[in-house]
């Protein structure tokens, strides 16, 4: 398996490491709930160096850009960072990612780690009509997100980059406990936080002068187990779970990274035809009624007929209740509307709720 330059780290605070596309990964320190609820309330430092990185650079990376993806890649300026989508010509999903925007002709795409090597074949392979360079730098980057509210006040003693007045999705380079950096405040925690880029060859020190600043703050080093909890909680969409090849954007509920008005890309004119036709499925957020919790592939029933099957569930640590995402048609996706699944040899009550399911206070 491949590891983190991290890795030996994570051992050394006690990690439970599981084996996560390839890589040996840390699933939790202390317990998932205590991170997850540390991340809420103070702070979490997450290795996320699994993470993929592809440049994209050249006269006409704008446009090779602006064809790949549905955003407006036009409204990135030097220092801004846009989400958005790989899409298929259906409209559907090669991968959900982060654009930097790190010069007007050079951008940065961070991708999923189960996708890095299928999305850089996808991109390099349509780069050929385009005056553009490719390149996967995957290898070269470590990457640690550091989310929670006392994120700013735990990474501004260590860094020359003025975090107050950075918004969210930007991003600045300077340095960080000593290192060579790009910070951007970003995350997939549904948390105010930061995302730290590093080229070092031994970026251990930047971990460990994270964890000594943090430790008056209450600072948790965190795994994948409670990542998953908190995006699910912030309704951040999971590539495999919630969103695949199989679904478009559109029905993932995403059509504000759709901009049919700045031209062509791959994709629009399925989605132009969906969306005159009508939605026919959308992705939906549930609560439990009854008790269980409601775990990924357990089939969903209206009317004792099976409809669908859960895409994302958990127990909410904060909420303290049983929750999770579903494609269901149209009609079943009215909040309030009741349906069942199945758990194990019995059918729980389920009811469509508001997403996401966890917003953060206003500052």
């Amino acid at each position: 398996m491949k590891k983190t330059r991290f890795h030996d780290l994570h051992k050394k605070h006690g990690a439970k490491m599981i084996e996560f596309f390839g890589w040996d990964m840390p699933v939790e320190y202390r317990g998932i709930i205590d991170e997850h609820l540390a991340v809420r309330r103070r702070a979490g430092l997450f290795d996320v160096s699994h993470m993929g990185e592809i440049h994209v650079d050249g006269p006409q990376a704008l446009a090779f850009l602006q064809f790949l993806t549905p955003n407006d890649v036009a409204r990135l300026a030097p220092g801004k960072v846009q989400y958005t989508a790989l899409t298929t010509p259906e409209g559907t999903f090669v991968d959900d990612m982060l654009i930097y925007c790190l010069k007007p002709d050079a951008y940065l795409l961070v991708v999923n780690a189960s996708n890095t090597d299928k999305d850089y074949r996808w991109v390099a392979e349509r780069a050929a009509s385009y005056d553009v360079r490719v390149e996967n730098a995957s290898d070269a980057y470590s990457q640690l997100a550091l989310q929670g509210p006392a994120s700013a006040r735990i990474l501004q003693p260590l860094t020359d980059i003025p975090l107050a007045d950075m918004k969210p999705f930007t991003f600045l380079e300077g340095h960080a406990a000593g290192q060579d950096s790009l910070v951007s405040r970003t995350g997939y925690t549904g948390e105010d936080g930061f995302e730290i880029y590093t080229r070092r060859p031994d970026p251990s020190p930047l971990w460990t002068a994270l964890i000594n600043s943090g430790a008056a703050e209450g600072l948790e080093p965190v795994g994948l187990g409670a990542r998953d909890t908190l995006r699910l909680e912030a309704k951040l969409m999971l590539y495999g779970n919630d969103i695949d090849a199989t679904t478009t954007v559109l029905e993932a509920d995403l059509k504000w990274i759709v901009k049919f008005k700045k031209g062509d890309f791959l994709g629009r004119d399925a989605l132009m035809r969906q969306e005159e036709s009508g939605l026919k499925r959308k992705i939906a957020g549930f609560e439990l009624l009854d008790r269980g919790i409601a775990r990924p592939h357990y089939p969903v029933f209206s009317g004792g007929d099976k409809v669908s099957e859960v895409c994302s569930g958990t127990f909410s640590p904060l909420l303290k209740k049983s929750i999770g995402l579903v494609y269901l048609p149209l009609e079943l996706t009215v909040e309030g509307t009741e349906f069942e699944i199945a758990i194990r040899n019995q059918r729980a009550r389920a009811r469509v709720v508001p997403t996401p399911f966890y917003r953060r206070p206003a500052a």
